[in-house]
């Protein structure tokens, strides 16, 4: 086994962004206020360390090594950062601010209000081999059912390696139980977002315009997520990173642990943008085979409708197709997948394939 330090390890990027004390924000998102902590030229790549806040939090006894060392972690294969993080003061609010530990903000030269940023992810290296999944707060799909006993509870997870060396999730049957369960891992980032105009920084729960908490585990190596800028120079950032995360991450966390990303950042103009995808409001994902609209309310079924109709404003920006038969293709052709039903504002996003519009030159 061996752990990702800050600093050590191979770094890809243009520049490396660890997760210090002095260049993250812990439970809020930046917002235009907030000083940049790195400064880029579009289409810069950047390595940027995150750190999972499973195991820093109150109810865990904000000390990592003494957390995980419960589950026979050795002190070593703990984080310093993380160590960091918990040991820090001001930082966050407990009870007030969110959980997630968010790395940032990056500004990007040029990129001004009306502009989309396009951040790509290059590269996700696990920084530590385990994780953990957490359901606490009386949240999660099943309020006042879960957690059976207390406030929170936590699940340990591991990492181990199958027959031809992929890399799998483990979980036991029952606690203390051998890790017989096996899952893939996908690694993804929870947070990709821009700040927000004015003072106040955003919670770090609820995803929005800006992005933030969205949730989507399509967002793995080799995908883009197109965001609005809001304020000059875009203020990017990451955080919330998971290993694994099933749709709906209905227990109230994915499987957490901390993840080195390369990211490459790109700016869309404001015209290009139009052409490209329509007068977009919210995140918008793209894929190797799918672009990949949002919705996002605090009511489930308010999150599809506004992915319907986002969906049907992007096949008409991108193919010319008539809001009718756009409404009738996403009938017949296309997933509508719940990103996550915790974060107070519920996600629901949709898979167009790019390959039914093959024949379709886009505008």
């Amino acid at each position: 086994m061996r752990v990702l330090q800050p600093g050590q390890g191979p770094v890809p990027g243009d520049a490396y962004l660890p997760a210090s004390t002095d260049r993250l924000t812990w439970g809020r998102l930046p917002c235009a206020a907030d000083a940049a902590v790195l400064r880029v030229d579009p289409g810069s790549t950047v390595t940027v360390d995150t750190v999972s806040h499973e195991g820093i939090l109150e109810d865990q006894g904000r000390d990592p090594r003494a957390f995980f060392g419960r589950h026979g972690v050795d002190p070593d294969l703990v984080l310093d950062d993380a160590v960091a993080v918990a040991a820090s003061r001001g930082l966050r609010t407990a009870g007030v601010d969110g959980p997630h530990v968010v790395t940032g903000p990056i500004e990007v030269a040029g990129a001004r209000p009306g502009d989309l940023l396009r951040m790509t992810v290059l590269e996700t290296v696990r920084r530590v081999p385990y994780g953990v999944v957490s359901n606490r707060h009386g949240r999660g799909a099943l309020p006042g059912e879960y957690p059976v006993e207390g406030t929170s509870y936590s699940v340990f997870a591991g990492v181990d390696e199958d027959a031809d060396g992929t890399a799998v999730g483990t979980l036991p049957l029952v606690e203390g139980g051998p890790h017989d369960v096996r899952f893939p891992l996908r690694p993804f980032l929870g947070i990709m977002g821009v700040a927000t105009a004015g003072t106040e920084r955003p919670h770090s729960v609820p995803p929005g315009p800006h992005g933030g908490n969205i949730d989507i585990n399509l967002l793995t190596t080799g995908a883009s997520l197109y965001l609005p800028v809001q304020v000059p120079g875009a203020l990017a950032y990451v955080g919330d990173p998971h290993f694994a995360q099933g749709d709906g991450e209905v227990a109230l966390t994915a499987m957490e642990a901390s993840l080195r990303v390369t990211l490459r950042l790109d700016v869309v103009p404001a015209a290009d943008a139009l052409e490209q995808f329509g007068a977009l409001v919210g995140p918008l994902a793209e894929t190797a085979e799918h672009l990949v609209p949002t919705g996002m309310d605090a009511d489930l079924d308010v999150a599809v409708q506004d992915c319907t109709r986002a969906a049907i404003a992007l096949l008409g920006a991108r193919y010319g197709m008539a809001p009718a038969f756009a409404y009738a293709y996403l009938s017949a052709a296309t997933d509508f997948d719940i990103s996550q039903v915790v974060d107070l504002v519920k996600g629901v996003h949709c898979r167009i394939r790019k390959a039914d519009f093959a024949r379709v030159a886009a505008r």
